[in-house]
């Protein structure tokens, strides 16, 4: 399944890489948005009671999600359905070890398989404590995604990147999600590190919010994740939120497609 993911990092251009919370509002209406503004990979979040690395706007909407009821079943049925209207676009979940690990990683890594999943990335499961899930996601063929920030010295960054699959993704700030974005210098010099070590897309998230900031990124990296942004627009509007949610994905795309 991962070669989805690999289609999309290997076309001549960066991918956007975009991200939604499963439940808050109508997903399968927000996440076509995304798709038809231009997005080449999808981030499905998982809701859960406690996000640690997540800001204010994604807190929010895990709230909101879990408030209607979101079940850790109701996200898998959101995944089968976007597979099966867009047989080729990836599709990670991004989330917390708990929903992941309750009922068992076999459990957890067949569902992902059953539903078109294509990768994993779990926050709060450190790669020295891969054997909680990976294993078992990579003999489903989805992708364990860790991964490295700012505090990732030479020292542990094979670590990190043992086992890891799909992309890297690299969290630009020492910090929660939508709240700051680093310098483009310390990105730039981050990027070509981390790619001087590994074969892996690197991509580059938390604090991208305009299509400026995603331009300036993807000069150097080879994809740009956006989420609270994108997120912040479901709980401000609420049923119309996929035209917002389109009208910025193509603005965001057309920045990241054509940076070089």
């Amino acid at each position: 399944m991962t070669d989805r993911l690999s289609t999309a990092f290997s076309a001549p251009r960066p991918a956007l890489v975009c991200f939604v919370t499963a439940g808050d509002g109508d997903t399968a209406a927000n996440l076509d948005a995304l798709v038809a503004g231009g997005a080449d990979v999808i981030e499905l979040g998982m809701p859960f009671t406690d996000p640690m690395a997540d800001g204010p706007a994604i807190q929010a909407a895990n709230i909101r999600s879990l408030g209607a009821g979101t079940t850790t079943a109701d996200v898998f049925a959101i995944a089968a359905a976007f597979r099966a209207r867009h047989p080729v676009v990836p599709l990670v979940l991004m989330g917390y070890a708990n929903p992941m690990v309750r009922r068992g990683p076999d459990w957890f890594a067949d569902q992902c398989a059953a539903a078109g999943v294509d990768g994993v990335i779990c926050v709060d499961i450190p790669p020295e404590e891969d054997d909680a899930l990976g294993p078992q996601l990579r003999a489903k063929g989805v992708a364990p995604i860790r991964l490295a920030t700012p505090t990732t010295d030479a020292a542990r960054l094979p670590r990190v990147l043992e086992g890891s699959e799909g992309f890297l993704y690299y969290v630009s700030v020492a910090g929660i999600t939508g709240q700051q974005q680093a310098a483009q210098g310390s990105i730039e010099e981050a990027v070509a590190r981390l790619k001087s070590a590994t074969d892996l897309p690197v991509a580059v998230g938390f604090g991208v919010r305009t299509p400026e900031q995603a331009e300036a990124i993807a000069k150097v990296a080879d994809g740009v994740v956006v989420g609270s942004a994108l997120v912040e627009l479901v709980g401000e509007h609420c049923g119309d939120a996929p035209q917002h949610l389109r009208a910025l994905t193509a603005a965001l795309a057309e920045a990241v497609h054509t940076a070089r």
